[in-house]
């Protein structure tokens, strides 16, 4: 009987655990040059699970907050990158670099 209540407590609290998941913020370098730029990081962040997502052009940093229960910053970041914005994770893929406008150039 015990054991069953020990692993009842430890299931409890192991869901209570995922229920009441906690968000996270990171910052991470992003490179980009102008205002067009912002706009695809932030939104592209956004469109895979950032809560928050804010890029300074002129630190190339981007602070994130996220639900690390629903995405990573991983997943985000390699996003960035697909669109085109190296990370401090991934590299863009030139084809899709190229397509950018010249003052996305960097």
């Amino acid at each position: 009987m015990k054991t069953i209540q020990k692993t009842l407590y430890i299931f409890v609290l192991l869901l209570s655990t995922f229920a009441f998941a906690q968000s996270t913020k990171i910052e991470a370098w992003v490179n980009g040059d102008c205002g067009m730029c912002k706009e695809r990081i932030e939104k592209t962040a956004k469109k895979n699970g950032a809560t928050s997502a804010n890029w300074n052009d002129e630190t190339k940093m981007l602070n994130v907050e996220f639900d690390a229960a629903k995405t990573s910053l991983d997943k985000i970041l390699e996003d960035i990158a697909a669109v085109g914005h190296d990370n401090e994770k991934y590299k863009a893929k030139d084809e899709v670099y190229e397509k950018l406008s010249g003052c996305c150039h960097y």
